[in-house]
């Protein structure tokens, strides 16, 4: 499953949605984790009241299933839910290697119902054709 990072500095989960310089996304599973990509964003990134910049950022998570941020304002937060991605709000800048360990442990273990939904969800996107 991809999970996204909203960050400034690429090490850590330290930044608003809306106001982060980078999105940092990696593939998550049970087994380990690999780092696929990060995106820089450009340009005005402050607190502007305008939804435009929003725009480039829900592209770039839209394949994602959960989304770590800093903080998040409510009309990016009810688009990022609307494109089934579960928003995750740390409450003090966290590491982002921390952060994939945890939720390794956790798809281990017995994950929570949400994350359960999610895991299903992502293992329909798999085919497999017979000859």
């Amino acid at each position: 499953m991809k999970v996204a990072f909203a960050t400034q500095d690429l090490r850590h989960v330290d930044a608003h949605f809306g106001w982060a310089k980078n999105i940092a996304i990696y593939d998550v599973s049970p087994d380990g984790h690999v780092f696929l990509n990060a995106i820089e964003f450009q340009g005005d990134l402050k607190e502007d009241g305008g939804d435009d910049k929003l725009v480039p950022k829900i592209d770039a998570v839209k394949d994602c299933a959960i989304l770590y941020v800093a903080a998040i304002g409510g009309a990016a937060a009810a688009r990022v839910v609307a494109n089934k991605i579960h928003p995750i709000k740390v409450s003090k800048p966290e590491s982002i290697l921390v952060l994939l360990e945890r939720l390794e442990r956790v798809l281990k273990g017995t994950p929570p119902p949400w994350l359960r939904k999610v895991l299903a969800k992502d293992q329909r996107r798999t085919f497999e054709f017979d000859e």
